[in-house]
């Protein structure tokens, strides 16, 4: 009788948020999931206990992803510990939120390095490793599709992804690799919390759950979900996409319902 080998799977910025609850579902499924981490061993190794005792295994890796050197080692430390992979997510982000006007050199230089250099680096390294074809995932934001205040920085970066995720999935597509991205609105995380209660002059959050058609922010379970069935068999002929998973943020336009009054405002949101 022989024992199938889990699959092993890389998710960076595996410590909190998104990142965390991606891990501990895969771990439900017998996956084996290398938490990367930046600084907060801690954390990591909550998150690797939550995946053991989801019913997976896994290990933790300390990688700065901004750095090509450390890129390097964390998937070296996957060859060393699996021989192979299964899957690889790119989730960790990092930025300035500033107007253009205000950004530096350096703010450029580490938004590229963080965001869409690690991404491209890793799913190479990622893709060695794939023997039996394989999964990446790039995990962007709704900045990559529409421009809105101080996120310039990020969202080009996620939008440079999201372009790379095509190319990739025309390139690795003939080992039987697929690439495709999840894309998430107002996702209720710490970041979500830092953009709107901690950056100066921000609007109010709530003047924009009011104009998304399901009227709430998502949660880190919504994108988790989404990944997860990226990375699924269920997925096996799709590349080259982008899911969003924005409550419908990204369709609509001006003038919105929730600008309306009246009779016509009753209409749809049932308000006088």
């Amino acid at each position: 009788m022989t024992t199938e080998t889990p699959r092993v799977v890389v998710i960076t910025g595996a410590s909190r948020g998104i990142g965390r609850l991606l891990a501990k579902k895969l771990g439900a499924q017998g996956a084996a999931v290398v938490i990367n981490y930046k600084v907060n061993a801690d954390l990591a190794e909550e998150s690797l206990a939550d995946v053991v005792a989801a019913g997976g295994s896994g290990i933790t890796v300390q990688a700065d992803i901004e750095l090509p050197e450390d890129i390097d080692r964390l998937f070296d430390s996957v060859r060393d510990e699996y021989g192979r992979l299964d899957a690889f997510v790119a989730n960790a982000a990092a930025s300035a939120f500033k107007p253009v006007s205000q950004l530096k050199v350096h703010h450029l230089d580490r938004s590229y390095a963080t965001n869409t250099r690690s991404f491209v680096l890793g799913a190479i390294r990622a893709a060695e490793l794939m023997d039996r074809g394989g999964r990446i995932l790039a995990v962007t934001s709704y900045g990559s599709q529409r421009a809105f205040a101080t996120y310039a920085a990020l969202g080009s970066a996620k939008a440079a992804n999201e372009s790379y995720v095509k190319y990739m999935a025309n390139e690795f597509g003939p080992r039987g690799i697929t690439v495709n991205a999840v894309n998430g609105g107002l996702i209720d995380t710490d970041s979500l919390d830092y953009f709107y209660n901690r950056v100066p002059g921000m609007a109010p959050m709530e003047s924009v759950l009011s104009k998304i058609p399901l009227q709430r922010p998502g949660t880190a379970d919504d994108m988790a979900d989404a990944a997860d069935f990226l990375l699924s068999d269920r997925a096996g002929y799709i590349t080259g996409q982008v899911l969003t998973v924005d409550g419908g943020l990204t369709v609509v336009a001006p003038p919105y319902w929730s600008d309306t009054t009246g009779d016509l405002r009753a209409a749809v949101l049932g308000e006088s």
